[in-house]
This record gives C-alpha cells, structure tokens and sequence, in this order.
C-alpha cells in the first residue's frame, strides 16, 4: 500500500464552517460546485484549486485565503 501523501499546505474548511455555524452542503449551493468536489478539498486531497473557486469560499465564508490555507514547513519541500 503506497505511504499517504503528506502535503505542506492544510485546508482548514472545517474550522471555518464550523466558526460560521455553515454547512458543507450550504457551501457547495452558495458557490456552484458539487458537494464530491468540495469534499475533496476538504478532506486535503485536492492537488490545486481555482482562484475562482478560492475567491467564492472566501466570499461566502467572509474570509481571507490565508484563513483558508495554511503552510506547515515541517512538511515542505526539503531540497
């Protein structure tokens, strides 16, 4: 079984829905994209995102993208 990939960007959607009393289901009508789709993201098993995408989350969620995203660097890239 191949090691689960550890990504040094963590998606925190959860803390925000949760903060704003907002589900995921809510989320994906307000902004047009499927729940699957965000439930990816969530979950961090997303490889990119869309600006457009990322501008909606933050629009519905009243957030800025750094609320949104965070970098670990113990994680990152160790060239």
């Amino acid at each position: 079984m191949p090691a689960e990939d550890t990504h040094a960007i963590a998606v925190r959607l959860d803390e925000l829905l949760q903060d704003r009393g907002m589900t995921l289901t809510e989320l994906s009508e307000r902004i047009g994209l499927t729940l699957a789709n965000l439930s990816i993201l969530k979950t961090g098993k997303a490889k990119a995102i869309r600006f457009s995408t990322l501008e909606a989350i933050c629009r519905e969620l009243q957030c800025q993208p750094g609320d949104l995203l965070t970098y670990d660097k113990s994680k990152g890239d160790k060239r």
